[in-house]
């Protein structure tokens, strides 16, 4: 029984870990990053498989973390789907690297890795590994070079670039 709650509690924690070879942005700030956005690219997983006109909403909560609210339209059964979680940083809050819940006492890695700190414009994320990829954007749409931009760095990191899925927002 000791070894079972060893293993799973180290199991837990290696799911807010780091990618290996990705470093989360420094000079982060929350404040700035609050808020809607659209996600214009991601690599498929189940919990989002079949959506369209996907978006992330980031609000303060009052224990000081951070409510995160996903909502996207399945195009199969024609509706709305919305999940909301609980993120908090997982050490300095000036780093954005921060772990997220969507289902009780599992978290999960959510690494800015790139980010647009002037204005917060677009950032790229991932996971505690390269099974999860998302670009998102203050905007439905964004540039083709700032498109290239993204897909050049994730190859160069390393992601499955040619199972990358360009989300429709209209």
């Amino acid at each position: 029984m000791r070894l079972w709650l060893i293993l799973s509690m180290f199991f837990l924690s290696a799911c807010t870990n780091l990618p290996k070879g990705i470093e989360p942005v420094n000079e982060f700030e929350l404040p700035k990053y609050l808020g809607t956005w659209y996600e214009i690219a991601r690599l498929d997983h189940s919990f989002e498989r079949g959506m369209e006109q996907v978006t992330a909403n980031y609000a303060m909560r009052d224990d000081g973390g951070v409510k995160v609210t996903n909502r996207g339209f399945k195009t199969a059964e024609q509706v709305w789907e919305s999940a909301d979680g609980k993120a908090f940083f997982v050490d300095d809050a000036t780093v954005g690297h921060l772990k997220v819940s969507f289902f009780g006492p599992f978290y999960g890695s959510y690494v800015v890795y790139e980010l647009d700190k002037e204005a917060y414009q677009y950032a790229f994320i991932t996971s505690y590994n390269r099974e999860y990829l998302w670009f998102l954007s203050r905007t439905p749409t964004v540039s083709d070079a700032l498109k290239q931009q993204f897909t050049k760095q994730a190859k160069q990191l390393g992601f499955a670039i040619d199972q990358i899925i360009w989300v429709n927002q209209s």
